[in-house]
Formats: C-alpha cells, structure tokens, sequence
C-alpha cells in the first residue's frame, strides 16, 4: 500500500508578517491576504448564523434557521410591504425558492402575512413579528452589543469593515458572472 505523502508548509502557504494562513491550499502570491479573509468570512458566516438563531429563539421564535430570521428581519424593515423579489435582490439571494421557503413558514408562524394585489403578493411583519424583532432586538443589546464595549474607533472601524464587505460582495459576484462564462 502507497503511503500518502505528509502535507508540508509551503512558503507560499505563509502569509506576509509570517503567519501561518487557515487556507493554504488556495494561497495567491498576489494576495494571500484573500485567502486568509474567505477563511474569516466562512467562521464569521457560521457564527452569525448561529447567532442570530439563537438570539431569535431566546425571542420566542423556535427552530428557525438562519434565513428564516434573516427573511423575517429585512421583511420587518421600514415597516414596508415587499415583494418576494424585492427581498431577493435586496439580500442578493439568487435562489428564490429558499427565500419562498422562508415566508411559508414565517407565515405559518403568524409573524409574517402575504397580501395579493393583481398578480402581486406582498408581505409583511403581523404584531407578532414585529413585537419578535423587537425582542430580538432588545436580546442583542444585552448579549452582543453591551459586549462589544464599542468606542468611537471601533465603531468606525466596523464601519470601514462593512463598506469593505460590500465592495468585495460586489468583487465576487463579478467573478461568479465570469466563472459562469468558463
């Protein structure tokens, strides 16, 4: 039997300062720097995810998974009717049928209702849903919020972070356009 050749560290594998990066395997010389944010945005993904499950749950609302309190949130928003497509594009989802998904059961919940005008349907937080973000709301506060102990730096520093994260969403979706083309 072959024995399987032990994974080495490359050089190529460390990023600039010499740390070691999560995702080696897909280190660029122009930039290991990316490979080391996809890695942070894989943890940080599922940590939010997590999060805001938890959060929603301790709100009231049980054994939702994350899109479903994502849905429910974005739909909350303004307190405005919106469109199942609206709520695609807004939350740059390109399956809809798991966004469809989401409101069917939000409604079964009773804290999202769907309204029809012509052909259009429409949805929106009932009393329920509102008073469950509300709650929500109030559990992130105290839990993650009150935690962060933010001052004037780090809030602009999380400000920076999502205006980069935006651009780079941005970045990725023309490369997903450019890889479909291959």
């Amino acid at each position: 039997m072959a024995k399987t050749p032990k994974a080495t560290t490359t050089p190529a594998a460390k990023a600039p300062g010499s740390h070691i990066v999560s995702s080696a395997h897909l280190v660029s010389p122009q930039s290991a720097e990316m490979s080391e944010f996809e890695f942070g945005l894989i943890v940080a993904s599922n940590a939010f995810h997590r999060w805001v499950v938890h959060c929603m749950s301790a709100a009231g609302l049980k054994d939702l998974m994350p899109l479903d309190v994502l849905v429910l949130h974005h739909v909350s928003h303004r307190a405005r009717d919106k469109r199942l497509s609206d709520i695609c594009f807004i939350m740059n989802i390109e399956d809809t049928h798991l966004v469809n998904y989401s409101l069917k059961k939000l409604v079964s919940l009773g804290v999202v209702v769907s309204s029809k005008s012509g052909k259009e349907v429409t949805y929106a937080a009932t009393e329920a849903g509102s008073v469950s973000v509300q709650r929500y709301r109030e559990i992130r506060e105290q839990c993650l919020i009150q935690a962060l102990h933010a001052d004037d730096a780090l809030n602009k520093d999380i400000g920076e972070l999502a205006r980069l994260l935006r651009v780079l969403s941005g970045m990725y979706d023309q490369a997903a356009r450019s890889a479909a083309s291959l």
